[in-house]
């Protein structure tokens, strides 16, 4: 059981990525992604922007479960207020309402790291605290 999580600039450019392993039902974060899908994970969330973009257009919700899948990994959305957006791969069913909680908090992360005066937007994020707490998170809710 594993995640791939990603933020995308408003460019359409991911600007942070992190692969985690489950922390619950006794796992060690350590991620579990097959080979195939490990190189495939960047494909896979970028080919559901298009379909993110028509549903946030259609629908006042800014959390969207299971928006694409591929093989079984399901993706799912957050839109931050800037239109950023939080993408997130997994191959695990049934997390919604943790999954929902660790983008709304992860959202908050964002927003602190854009209020930052030396942060240009859409530049790659790189701040080894802002890594940090994503991973306390994760622990916390995945």
């Amino acid at each position: 059981m594993s995640y791939y999580f990603a933020i995308v600039g408003t460019n359409d450019a991911p600007i942070y990525e992190l692969e985690i392993g489950t922390y619950h039902q006794s796992g060690d974060g350590t991620p579990h992604l097959p080979k195939e899908i490990h190189e495939l994970e960047q494909f896979i969330v970028n080919g559901s922007l298009d379909i993110l973009q028509d549903a946030q257009f259609k629908s006042s919700s800014i959390f969207f479960k299971n928006i694409d899948s591929f093989y079984g990994y399901q993706v799912s959305a957050y839109l931050t207020q800037g239109n950023g957006k939080l993408l997130v791969l997994t191959d695990l069913k049934n997390h919604d309402e943790s999954l929902r909680q660790f983008l709304i908090e992860i959202n908050e992360l964002y927003v602190k790291n854009l209020l930052n005066p030396f942060y240009k937007i859409n530049d790659p994020i790189r701040s080894p605290s802002f890594d940090s707490r994503v991973r306390t998170l994760a622990k916390r809710y995945l």
